[in-house]
C-alpha cells in the first residue's frame, strides 16, 4: 500500500496537473517529500526552506494531524495515510 499526497492547485504545475500523487515506501514525511521531488522536481523547494524545515506559510497534515504539532518532517506516514499540503491563506 502507498501514501497519497494531496497537491494544492498552486503546485500542480510541478505534478503535471495531478491533484494527488501516490508514494510507495516512505515511512516519514521527509521521505514522502524526497520521493515526490525525485519524480516532480521543485516540490521540496516549495514546501521546505533552505534548512530543510517546513516553510511557515505551508501547512502539512498527515491524516488529520498538523505535523507542526507532531514530529515535523519526521512525522510517520503509515501505509494508506493521506498527506495534505495546504498553503496558508491570508486576506483582509
Amino acid at each position: 500500500m502507498a501514501v497519497t499526497l494531496r497537491v494544492p492547485t498552486i503546485l500542480r504545475t510541478l505534478t503535471g496537473g495531478a491533484a494527488e500523487v501516490s508514494v510507495d515506501g516512505a515511512s516519514t514525511l521527509a521521505e514522502v517529500i524526497d520521493k515526490v521531488d525525485a519524480e516532480h522536481p521543485g516540490i521540496r523547494g516549495r514546501v521546505l526552506d533552505d534548512d530543510g524545515k517546513l516553510r511557515r506559510f505551508v501547512n502539512v497534515y498527515v491524516g488529520e494531524d498538523d505535523v507542526r504539532f507532531a514530529q515535523g518532517i519526521e512525522t510517520a506516514t503509515p501505509d494508506g495515510v493521506t498527506v495534505s499540503i495546504i498553503p496558508a491563506v491570508a486576506g483582509g
